[in-house]
């Protein structure tokens, strides 16, 4: 099983080396960005190069998920897959006041129940699909985040909020319960109890909040433009763009599914994760560049 995960692991990695069939992510980008897309997609250049911004706007609906924010959520995901510039993703919102309101109930009431099950199943696999992307993700938190919002960003590895944002799983004030991992990812990062009296309740709280409880990474006072998550999210994006993109990618994994199971299986897998970094280039370069005492250069290979 683990020598499965790993390779799967491993696959990933090469994929992100291939070529971009459609001529990059910028490319990629710009062809999303054009039109109104629900997902927008933007790679950074300069000292940020090697960022790339999922971009959620949906303003009518407050971002909330329906078929197509969902559909072009997936795309954005399998394309930055195969882009070889992109170390970390960071994902914000485009609508001030609102990260994401979670489910589209609009929508979701002229569904039949079956078209409802089909439709969450798919939800919860994107948000499986996020959590598993190799690359390392931050979620900047801005405003609300409800329901399905703070299940998005559960799934991913760091969140950042504002100090005026709100986050809550709601579901139970709808008769319903979180469908898109909520139940298992936020037990997973506050632990049982305060999880279980959030979703009992369907209570929101602060980012002040949030902090304590260790829902969020940071929390920062919201400024004039009101992107302060964003602006801190991207300052984490940065620290992370120098480092061996492989050995984040395989620590990623290890820290993951080492989880998930018994300690010394999480340390068979810690070790396999290590092995496969030991022939790598960025190792090499690693070495040499402590050795020559200079700043080393990763290539991701």
């Amino acid at each position: 099983m683990l020598l499965g995960l790993l390779g799967r692991a491993a696959s990933g990695c090469r994929t992100l080396t291939g070529q971009l069939p459609w001529g990059g992510a910028s490319n990629f980008g710009k062809r999303l960005s054009s039109g109104r897309q629900e997902i927008q997609v933007h790679v950074h250049g300069g000292e940020s190069d090697g960022v790339a911004e999922i971009l959620m706007n949906r303003p009518h609906a407050r971002n909330s998920l329906g078929k197509t924010f969902v559909d072009e959520l997936y795309q954005v995901l399998e394309h930055l897959l195969w882009d070889s510039s992109v170390r970390v993703v960071v994902l914000k919102s485009a609508v001030k006041g609102v990260f994401c309101a979670g489910a589209d109930l609009k929508e979701r009431a002229q569904m039949t129940d079956t078209e409802v099950g089909h439709f969450v199943h798919r939800l919860r696999s994107l948000m499986d699909e996020i959590a598993a992307l190799p690359l390392p993700t931050v979620a900047a938190v801005e405003g609300y985040a409800l329901g399905g919002g703070l299940e998005l960003a559960l799934a991913c590895d760091l969140r950042v909020a504002a100090s005026s944002a709100k986050m809550g799983l709601i579901e139970t004030t709808r008769g319903l319960l979180p469908g898109a991992g909520g139940t298992q990812r936020l037990p997973r990062c506050i632990g049982l109890s305060f999880a279980k009296e959030l979703i009992f309740t369907g209570r929101q709280i602060d980012g002040q909040e949030a902090l304590s409880r260790g829902l969020v990474n940071h929390v920062v006072p919201q400024n004039e433009e009101g992107d302060a998550a964003y602006q801190k999210a991207l300052a984490i994006a940065k620290e992370i763009l120098p480092q061996a993109p492989v050995a984040v990618k395989l620590a990623k994994l290890a820290i993951n599914r080492g989880t998930e199971v018994d300690i010394a299986s999480g340390m068979d897998l810690e070790g396999m994760c290590y092995a496969q970094n030991i022939p790598t280039r960025d190792r090499q370069e690693g070495m040499a560049a402590f050795r020559e005492k200079r700043p080393p250069k990763f290539i991701g290979k």
